[in-house]
């Protein structure tokens, strides 16, 4: 039954996710931690940081993260499996119909329309993580500084995280 849970949800987040990438991070949210509890929102925060630290999408990481987890490595597969696999078909089957009418008003219509939703779930998730994440003025000013090392000093985001990572191993713990 449990392999069945992680498959059903993630093969939702692979279905449904439009945008790929952070975008469906509310997806996973929804199914990890609202519908099934298999985590708090603190421990997906952690995951989610755990994961942004790693390279690759961010969705096949959750979700092996997950499937561990829940149901060890059988799971970690199922769970991974289920979100990549629909979205591979998916993305095969309907690939011809893209490029027959992507210049059409109509495909374009239908993509303006549904980025601010995507924008819109990705604002909802940060604001999830936000309560999580800022229990203190240390953490507020590590945010700080990692919007001036982000968005002004253009410091890749990797050295940023490994940065916040350290400090929090050395003055944090």
């Amino acid at each position: 039954m449990v392999y069945w849970d992680l498959f059903v949800a993630f093969m939702r987040v692979g279905i449904f996710g439009y945008g790929g990438g952070p975008s469906l991070i509310p997806l996973v949210q929804e199914e990890v931690v609202n519908r099934y509890h298999w985590m708090t929102n603190e421990e997906f925060v952690d995951a989610l940081a755990m994961g942004n630290a790693l390279p690759g999408p961010i969705v096949t990481k959750m979700s092996t993260y997950v499937g561990f987890k829940v149901a060890s490595y059988p799971g970690a597969v199922v769970a991974t499996l289920a979100v990549i696999l629909p979205t591979a078909i998916a993305m095969l089957a309907l690939f011809e119909l893209y490029r027959k009418f992507k210049d059409t008003p109509q495909m374009a219509g239908m993509l303006k329309a549904v980025r601010p939703v995507v924008v819109v779930l990705l604002a909802l998730v940060a604001y999830d993580m936000a309560k999580a994440s800022f229990p203190g003025w240390v953490t507020v000013v590590i945010a700080g500084i990692a919007v001036v090392a982000l968005g002004y000093l253009n410091i890749h985001p990797a050295i940023v995280i490994v940065a916040a990572m350290v400090f929090g191993f050395f003055f944090l713990s």
